[in-house]
């Protein structure tokens, strides 16, 4: 453009728009409202988003706090020789000597009925830390030893107050038992249970009028005194009726706050632990004998058919186990493959067909890997079944894709005068490849290698059709050893009815999380080691 023509477009008036300065202003000011709703809305929604996760992790979280601790009663255990020989200390029988300690508390304790239900608040696995003391020094056969038996799960979640709703109050006034044992009568101060149950209860029991029947469809009322326990099964003003479950030491009035009472608000019907377990229960934490401490043995067992035997040990090693066989297989292939069709391959009809079937390959349902794997490594080539070799292979398969998509996109975006500048000093075309190309889009192929692990971490489905659904109660040793995973151990839990693998369910999830952020940390971390900034 000429001076004359630019000096003459500079005196022109400029060209009128129709707008005044008070529209510009309006527009101005919406456009301005606009962006600030939009901005709104955007932190409204990264809120939303935060607060949904916390609520799920604060969900997960409380459901898992019980399993991460575990209660024990603490017993003095005569080791005699009628039950463990010196000669053959493993072949002892732990468990009667155990049952016989606790029944040792309660010498009271006679019928068959009251020792079953006794016996019953000890787990089957009550008696392993007593063997493993005594098979490791033989010893101590002949001596009392201070051990620790584990409680069963029902009892466990009942201590953690998690299976039921108690609320204990000392007593107002005295109360004076008819009896030390069998049906009993107490006369009560008129007001010494007022408030104790519901509030329609509660009024007519302070009121005088007909005695309210307690049975097991409705909240249990147990009173401690004298050293026993009574249930209440009928009570009025300043009188109850009842039956004792432990036996009295005397029948002498115990004076107010000498005696105390407990409601326990979940009926008897609706819980797996009965009144006569929990008035045991109640006398052995009065004596102390109830400890709660870390649940170790949570992280160092397998699998087990008892909720607080069971552990994630065999399902950590076994999904370890088979993400290193996925991450070993599928990373240097998909790696190749995404180089090769990159940098090497010609284009051709061939070629678009590859390109096609592995995009196609990527959003092919993960069951269908399964059924791959059934058909392919256990019939054809007799791999072991279960096992975390035939889960990492079949798992490879459905990451691969993945890792190949992600690779060439990271290739492709390395800029081309690297390679350009690679080849005009000298180097050949697979040393600018491998040399510079390749390093420079190691970030993007250690993304795409972290979104298919995470992919992995989470399946059940083709994992399940290799047989890896099996109940394996041993810790897997190697990749070819019979195992199970994670997500399929949260599976397996989920769907039992015992009220202890609820808390276990939630434990093992808060564990897969864990074990997935170090993973995808590791993985970041190498991301960075690797990325160079240009």
């Amino acid at each position: 453009m000429t001076e004359p023509v630019a000096r003459t477009l500079r005196m022109l008036p400029p060209k009128p728009t129709g707008f005044s300065g008070a529209d510009v202003q309006q527009r101005l000011s919406q456009r301005r409202r606009a962006d600030a709703r939009f901005r709104a809305y955007g932190l409204a929604a990264i809120a939303l988003a935060i607060l949904s996760l916390f609520l799920i992790l604060a969900d997960v979280t409380g459901k898992a706090l019980p399993a991460f601790t575990q209660s024990t009663l603490r017993l003095d255990v005569p080791v005699t020789s009628e039950h463990v020989d010196a000669s053959a200390p493993k072949a002892g029988d732990y468990e009667a000597t155990v049952r016989n300690a606790l029944r040792g508390l309660f010498p009271e304790v006679q019928s068959r009925a009251d020792r079953k239900a006794l016996d019953s608040l000890l787990s089957t696995g009550a008696a392993d830390a007593l063997r493993h003391r005594v098979v490791a020094d033989p010893a101590l056969i002949g001596q009392i030893i201070a051990s620790k038996a584990l409680l069963s799960s029902d009892a466990d979640l009942y201590v953690k107050g998690v299976s039921a709703k108690v609320s204990t109050a000392a007593g107002v006034g005295a109360a004076k038992p008819s009896a030390t044992s069998g049906a009993v009568t107490l006369d009560l101060a008129p007001d010494a249970l007022a408030g104790v149950l519901a509030t329609d209860l509660a009024a007519t029991t302070t009121a005088a009028a007909a005695p309210v029947t307690l049975d097991t469809t409705t909240p249990s009322l147990l009173l401690a005194l004298n050293g026993g326990i009574v249930k209440i099964t009928s009570l009025a003003s300043g009188k109850a009726e009842g039956e004792i479950l432990v036996p009295l030491t005397t029948a002498d009035a115990a004076a107010a706050g000498a005696w105390r009472h407990i409601l326990i608000a979940t009926p008897e019907t609706s819980r797996k632990i009965n009144d006569r377990q929990i008035a045991f229960l109640e006398l052995l934490a009065d004596k102390s004998a109830i400890e709660r401490h870390f649940n170790f043995a949570f992280f160092g067992r397998g699998d087990s058919r008892e909720p607080e035997l069971a552990g994630i040990l065999g399902g950590l090693m076994g999904t370890a186990y088979t993400m290193l066989v996925t991450l070993g297989l599928c990373l240097p292939v998909g790696v190749a493959a995404a180089i090769y069709l990159e940098e090497f391959a010609p284009r051709n009809r061939l070629t678009d067909l590859i390109e096609v079937n592995i995009n196609n390959l990527a959003a092919v349902p993960s069951i269908v890997f399964g059924l791959l794997g059934l058909a392919v490594f256990l019939n054809v080539f007799g791999l072991p079944r279960s096992s975390p070799l035939v889960g990492g292979l079949v798992l490879a398969l459905l990451v691969m894709p993945t890792i190949i998509i992600a690779s060439r996109a990271a290739l492709k975006a390395v800029p081309p005068s690297i390679r350009e500048a690679a080849v005009g000093i000298g180097a050949t075309r697979q040393q600018a490849i491998f040399h510079h190309v390749l390093p420079v889009a190691m970030p993007g192929i250690m993304t795409g290698a972290i979104i298919g692990m995470a992919h992995a971490l989470g399946e059940t489905a083709p994992l399940l059709m290799i047989g890896m659904v099996a109940f394996i109660a041993d810790v897997p040793g190697s990749p070819a050893d019979a195992a199970t995973v994670l997500p399929v151990q949260i599976f397996l839990w989920s769907d039992l009815p015992e009220a202890g693998f609820q808390s276990k369910t939630a434990a093992a999830i808060l564990v897969l999380l864990a074990f997935l952020v170090v993973m995808n940390g590791l993985a970041i971390w190498l991301r960075k080691k690797f990325e160079r900034r240009w």
